[in-house]
């Protein structure tokens, strides 16, 4: 007898391939395409685009939409419960976009209250044991190295890159092209184009790699110099941050200067845990 069966439940046209030990519910919406391993259990409010392949053990449960050519590998969570005491049974949602890769054991959990969303965007790498907590977005082409924790309503912007084993603090932002460290402690936002690293976490300078490979140093040298300008005078220089922010604003700034002031003028606003403080030169 074949391990595989078939099911009727599709969003497609082709039949999706079913494992005869996967639990899949009837109601679930499976695309064509979709493989399920064994030992997986998907819940009656799931909907999966196609071509997305769920390994062995993998439970996805909860209001869960997932999007086209994903992979799950074994034991990954999605949809579950948040870790949230003040969660009452709300039905919430996580919205998981396409081309994403979840390593073994990755935890995704939904949102606390009615209406509210986990959302993660298109073509990221959540590694092994890596955990994402309620109400957090996740933008497009981030890195989420291994053992990676982080707490809820925690955002973190497209082609972000966090390393291993350490923990986000809840309601920060990790912004745009930024690299946190393995093993940084993450309690502040780090802004766009920054590098931040230690324990507690500290910002060392730009992100030059990320920069490098974004192209943005070698095709706008000028823009590349501006930036450098900019966070020099906000991070570096005497003034405070606010005042620094609008020296800067006096400047014709390209898109990535205008990015980071940007980011660091919502990261000082009320409700925001600010942005995470730099080395300082020892005199």
């Amino acid at each position: 007898m074949s391990e595989l069966k078939y099911s009727d439940n599709l969003i497609g046209d082709s039949k999706v391939s079913i494992h005869d030990f996967a639990d899949v519910s009837s109601k679930a919406q499976l695309g064509q395409g979709v493989y399920v391993g064994p030992g997986a259990v998907i819940g009656p409010n799931v909907i999966v685009g196609p071509n997305t392949w769920i390994g062995p053990n993998v439970i996805i449960d909860g209001k869960v939409k997932i999007g086209s050519n994903n992979k799950i590998f074994p034991g990954a969570c999605i949809g579950l419960e948040p870790q949230d005491l003040k969660y009452t049974g709300d039905s919430t949602d996580v919205l998981i976009g396409d081309n994403n890769t979840f390593r073994e054991c990755v935890t995704i959990n939904r949102a606390t209250f009615e209406g509210e969303k986990t959302k993660v965007g298109n073509q990221n790498l959540l590694m092994a044991y890596s955990h994402l907590g309620h109400n957090c977005e996740i933008g497009n082409n981030v890195v989420i190295a291994n053992s990676v924790q982080i707490a809820g309503h925690v955002h973190v912007e497209d082609r972000a890159v966090i390393g291993g084993c350490l923990g986000i603090h809840q309601f920060v932002h990790i912004g745009y092209l930024a690299m946190v460290g393995g093993m940084t402690r993450v309690d502040r936002d780090v802004p766009p184009y920054c590098l931040a690293e230690g324990h507690p976490g500290r910002m060392r300078g730009l992100n030059k790699v990320g920069i490098k490979r974004k192209s943005i140093a070698k095709e706008n040298k000028e823009e590349y110099l501006q930036l450098k300008r900019i966070w020099n005078l906000l991070f570096k220089s005497e003034y405070v941050i606010s005042d620094g922010l609008k020296i800067a604003r006096q400047e014709n700034l390209f898109q990535s200067s205008a990015r980071l002031c940007g980011f660091i003028e919502l990261s000082i606003g009320k409700g925001r845990r600010g942005p995470m403080p730099s080395i300082m030169p020892t005199k």
